[in-house]
């Protein structure tokens, strides 16, 4: 993705099955459990980027010693200073007693994260400020051990006061940037009471049942609690990731399939899904179930994970993003007239290589067939030359542009910031000739469109071609997301920009205060969570022509090459990612009433001139 958005939260849940002692003689270090979490951490690095944290839980602890411990960081590098921190306790205690490494009970006894029950989260921000009393998890601590509770998840909710309002708790500043802590509020709550009835055998999944139906948002989340027992569940439509992998040694849950299969070395099919509206629930002792928590809804994954935020290293969703790349190429081909000789093809930034080879593959089967029918209808009217200029060729693949990540520390100054944009990538030369070659790009998403009006065309109108074409392998985003992307603000979407400037070209605009009064109108009534108001504000126009007008607002002032963006259609995403179909940013289909609630906000305050969120 060009423009820069922040990722998406991750998860890492294990509960080991045996004792410290097994770990070490089986694998040769206490440090076991530890070691596989920092892994599934670093493997989901490119999910959370301010922060990360790690909770730990210990069983069977005699009253009086700590069984629940925690450290978060919003350092630079967060995964490290968090484990260079359980490192240095390790390191301390070596001081003393050199060979306590092989001692198990020494080892659980004295350092505070060497426990049974691990969560560990990275965390970006969509509400609340990036420093480490935001970081996950969360901790409410009690006398009671089953009464301790260690909270994190990959999630935004969206319907926080009315959470707090359903306890009876007046929210202080933090809670208020906080859906966590109105998320946690709310099982301790439920997590109190199941104690008081049943304070030796805690029914977790009925806790459960009481508290997740009452959230409104996309969620997977963890939880340690301090009598041993632990849980991850997941939403009602399974708008957020969770996999989990269980064997004899250790239960594992994650954010993403690829980080649970490469730390583990585990095959595909031994890594499930867990499914919508489901919990994994595991018991003190070991024993799990895997039922339900919530009713399961209409499926709704969110297609952002496939598009962009899981890595492409997991099966799936490298075939898939291939697909989006591939189902894009007959657009193409139309757009450059099947000139594929005078056409030359590229991807910026790298997260969009994988659907660059799907496109490379359309146009390639594309060639492949052009041959075939050529050479047939020649007959043997052909010469030797002919047929070797004929078979050698190729679809033209250059790499046009290679990212100077070192720019990114000196834009800094607002004055100075579009001047030194232009140079965040470096351009190719040699490869284009000039007024003849068509260049096309093919991006993962195009968000707000800053980046490629202020470096990428800029950058590739240097090499002077006859024509440049953005492609996006998502469809256009039109709509604000409320439950886990970092994407909630209308005025910053470069297709609402289009409609809106096509509104006043066609002088129609006055309609956008209309919508504004009617969503006023549902507000007062209560009423906001009820249509998606912001649908009507691209029904006048054509999907082609707000493309068009997106082309023309990121192309860059006085450039006279022609510029065409091409988005993926809502139909080719949903042939190419058939299992992940939530698509509200592209469609405004929200899946749950609180969407509908968010876009309408946020299409208020863009009206209003606030910048700020609509949840």
């Amino acid at each position: 993705m060009s423009d820069a958005i922040k990722h998406e939260c991750g998860l890492a849940f294990i509960r080991l099955r045996k004792p410290f002692s097994y770990y070490l003689q089986q694998y040769g270090t206490v440090m076991w459990g530890l070691n596989k979490l920092y892994l599934l951490m670093e493997k989901q690095h490119n999910r959370g980027q301010d922060g990360a944290g790690l909770a730990a839980v210990k069983l069977n602890v005699e009253p009086g010693y700590p069984f629940l411990s925690r450290v978060r960081s919003a350092a630079n590098q967060p995964i490290a200073d968090i484990f260079s921190k359980v490192s240095a306790e390790v390191k301390e205690l070596e001081k003393y007693q050199p060979d306590v490494m092989k001692h198990p009970g020494l080892m659980k006894g004295h350092i505070s994260f060497l426990g049974e029950l691990l969560l560990g989260h990275l965390r970006y921000g969509t509400q609340g400020k990036n420093n480490a009393e935001f970081c996950h998890p969360f901790i409410k601590r009690n006398t009671i051990p089953a009464r301790n509770l260690a909270l994190a998840g990959n999630f935004n909710l969206v319907n926080t006061d009315e959470l707090f309002n359903l306890i009876n708790i007046e929210p202080g500043e933090f809670q208020k940037q906080s859906d966590l802590a109105a998320m946690m509020e709310v099982i301790h709550h439920f997590l109190v009471k199941g104690d008081e009835q049943a304070q030796h055998d805690l029914d977790v999944l009925g806790m459960l049942r009481k508290a997740v139906p009452l959230f409104d948002g996309g969620f997977t989340v963890g939880g340690l609690l301090g009598n041993g027992d632990s849980f991850v569940f997941r939403d009602a439509h399974g708008i957020r990731p969770a996999y989990y992998y269980i064997d004899e040694d250790v239960i594992v849950a994650a954010s993403e399939r690829s980080a649970i299969r490469t730390v583990f070395n585990v095959g595909e099919n031994e890594v499930k899904e867990l499914m919508p509206g489901m919990g994994l629930v595991v018991k003190a002792n070991g024993e799990f179930t895997i039922d339900k928590v919530v009713e399961p809804k209409e499926r709704k994954a969110c297609s952002f994970e496939r598009i962009y935020f899981s890595r492409g290293s997991d099966e799936k969703i490298y075939v898939e993003r291939k697909q989006l790349g591939y189902n894009l190429s007959p657009h193409i081909l139309e757009a450059v007239n099947n000139d594929l000789k005078h056409t030359i093809f590229s991807f910026i930034p790298n997260t969009a290589e994988v659907a660059f080879y799907g496109l490379w593959k359309g146009l390639d089967d594309y060639l492949k067939k052009v041959k075939i029918e050529r050479i047939l209808s020649w007959g043997k009217n052909f010469t030797e030359a002919e047929l070797s200029e004929m078979i050698n060729r190729k679809v033209r693949v250059e790499k046009i542009a290679i990212k100077d990540v070192k720019m990114r520390t000196f834009i800094t100054e607002d004055v100075t910031r579009n001047e030194m944009v232009q140079h965040v990538y470096d351009v190719t030369y040699g490869t284009v000739e000039k007024g003849v070659d068509t260049l096309v790009v093919i991006d993962d998403s195009i968000v707000r469109g800053t980046t490629l009006k202020e470096s990428i065309v800029r950058m590739l109108a240097r090499l002077e071609p006859k024509k440049i074409i953005v492609v996006s392998s998502a469809p256009q985003i039109r709509y604000p997301d409320c439950y886990g992307i970092d994407m909630s603000k209308l005025g910053d979407f470069i297709a609402f920009k289009a409609a809106t400037e096509l509104m006043k070209e066609q002088g129609i605009e006055h309609k956008l205060t209309e919508l504004y009064e009617r969503c006023k109108e549902l507000q007062r009534l209560n009423q906001l969570h009820t249509e998606n108001v912001v649908q009507h504000v691209y029904k006048p126009f054509t999907t082609e022509q707000i493309s068009n007008k997106v082309a023309e607002l990121i192309t860059p002032k006085g450039l006279e090459i022609p510029v065409q963006v091409i988005f993926q259609t809502i139909e080719s995403l949903h042939q190419a990612c058939p299992t992940n179909t939530g698509d509200w940013y592209f469609t405004g289909n929200y899946p749950t009433p609180g969407g509908n609630r968010v876009v309408n906000k946020a299409f208020i305050n863009y009206m209003e001139g606030k910048n700020e969120r609509g949840y």
